[in-house]
């Protein structure tokens, strides 16, 4: 499906976005990728949007990405006799391990491996960082704290602990047991949450095998320090600025959300940008003016893609949240200052053939009058590259491999086309032309850039580029081949 913009759009399904109609509305709207998020719904509830998914892909003809968001470890305090207490700045409370129900002065927190870990004076933040404690006294089982910040704290709340690296893996036994059933039903991308250094990456990828591509959640402080290796050993990487930004000043994600966004683009690798984006249009048909400046903002910065997610998956308008997300990009990559932002920002990369080639293709299309730059890619790296350069002109990302071409649905600009295997260039000139006319990207008397590998077929190859007419019979004259 065309769109009229380059940024991609991930929506959340969910209650409210689980049948056919709706899925297809949403995709028809502007969602490019749809994330299953394996916190909510059961098995059988994923397949059945997976289902669903891949018919409206089918019935559209056109590429969908599908990202499986696996839970991650939860930490969360137990009961409480009453349900919920009030604790006071100043006043004394107390974790352990006490499997027993909670009052005013403790409760249970059966998590043994964050006593090991503590330190004194680490900070403790409960139920979304409404309340903080610091620790004063901590044991093998225990940790006495002052409460800093006071509120309601009650069963189950979850605990993020920001001061100190845990000795936890990112991937729980539910997390296996999903990992291997999403990659089995065919997701394109694995989302790994509270990821704190590159081996949890490596741990999910040996796991995965393959199946799917690893995009790691950025969404604790030990992942930022630890980002230039976390970067290296993921496919791609999610800014959840909402986990983010509880266990570090609110002040603090902006700069880093601009940093890592800059340094996914250099690397050649997707980057979405996540959480409350548009968290007002749950309950209303409206966003708010910093909403949409905050989505803008993003878009501005160069992410790969932004996403929706209680806003498409449980709220009351989750097409009109899909469609004011399509139009806000629509606005932005229209307005000369966004070009302007995004060229200054491009950093040039000259370390191998590939990054030659598609420095050229895009300087060849931004100096004359080509429609598109169309590259034959088998295991999406190419294409990648060529998105990095954020050129002016579509970028048709051509493969013979599904897979490919679903996992490079997340990417910023490119239109992904399936294509036949190909054995010759010439060949693979008509193809690209062929589909630049037939999706509207250029007439027969335009002209495009084709880039490829020669041998055909063959992962890492690209090193022919090509000029070409978009008259198929002008293609035959002018090349012997």
């Amino acid at each position: 499906m065309k769109r009229k913009r380059n940024v991609k759009i991930v929506a959340t399904l969910g209650p409210a976005s689980s049948d056919y109609d709706t899925i297809r509305a949403l995709h028809e709207a502007g969602a490019d990728v749809f994330r299953l998020n394996m916190s909510h719904g059961s098995h059988d509830e994923i397949a059945a949007r997976h289902k669903i998914i891949r018919q409206v892909e089918t019935d559209l003809d056109s590429t969908i990405a599908i990202l499986a968001d696996l839970q991650g470890p939860k930490l969360r305090v137990g009961t409480f006799e009453n349900g919920e207490e009030e604790l006071v700045e100043g006043a004394f409370f107390r974790l352990d391990l006490e499997d027993k129900p909670g009052d005013a002065t403790r409760v249970q927190l059966p998590h043994p491996e964050i006593f090991q870990a503590l330190e004194d004076g680490a900070s403790l933040l409960v139920n979304d960082g409404k309340i903080r404690l610091k620790v004063e006294k901590f044991g093998d089982d225990f940790a006495d704290c002052t409460v800093i910040v006071g509120g309601t704290i009650s069963n189950r709340k979850g605990v993020n602990v920001p001061d100190v690296l845990l000795p936890l893996a990112a991937l729980s036994e539910k997390d296996r047991k999903d990992l291997e059933f999403v990659c089995d039903l065919g997701v394109d991308w694995l989302a790994l949450s509270f990821v704190q250094r590159a081996a949890d990456v490596e741990e999910a990828r040996s796991l995965a095998r393959g199946r799917a591509a690893v995009l790691s959640k950025v969404e604790k402080p030990s992942a930022v320090k630890s980002f230039d290796e976390i970067l290296r050993a993921s496919d791609g990487i999610m800014v959840a600025r909402g986990d983010l930004g509880v266990e570090l000043p609110v002040q603090n994600v902006p700069p880093i959300q601009k940093r890592l966004i800059r340094q996914c683009r250099a690397a050649a690798k997707p980057v979405i940008v996540a959480t409350q984006m548009l968290e007002s249009m749950i309950e209303s048909p409206m966003p708010t003016r910093a909403e949409v400046s905050d989505v803008a903002t993003a878009i501005y910065e160069g992410a790969d893609a932004i996403m929706l997610s209680a806003e498409s998956a449980a709220g009351d308008y989750p097409i009109e949240a899909v469609t004011t997300m399509n139009n806000v990009a629509e606005e932005v990559e229209s307005d000369p200052t966004y070009t302007e932002i995004i060229e200054a920002s491009r950093v040039a990369k000259r370390e191998s053939v590939a990054d030659g080639i598609v420095a050229a293709a895009r300087e060849i299309a931004e100096t004359t009058n080509i429609k598109a730059i169309c590259c034959y890619t088998q295991s999406g790296t190419t294409a990648l590259l060529v998105a990095r350069e954020r050129p002016r002109v579509p970028i048709l990302a051509l493969s013979s491999q599904i897979r490919t071409s679903r996992r490079l649905a997340l990417s910023w600009g490119t239109q992904c086309v399936v294509t036949e295997e190909l054995e010759r260039f010439k060949n693979a000139v008509v193809n690209a032309a062929r589909f630049a006319r037939k999706l509207g990207y250029a007439g027969p008397e335009d002209q495009i850039v084709v880039t490829a590998g020669v041998p055909f077929n063959t992962t890492g190859t690209t090193n022919i580029l090509r000029v070409a007419p978009c008259d198929e019979r002008q293609i035959f004259n002018t090349d012997p081949e």
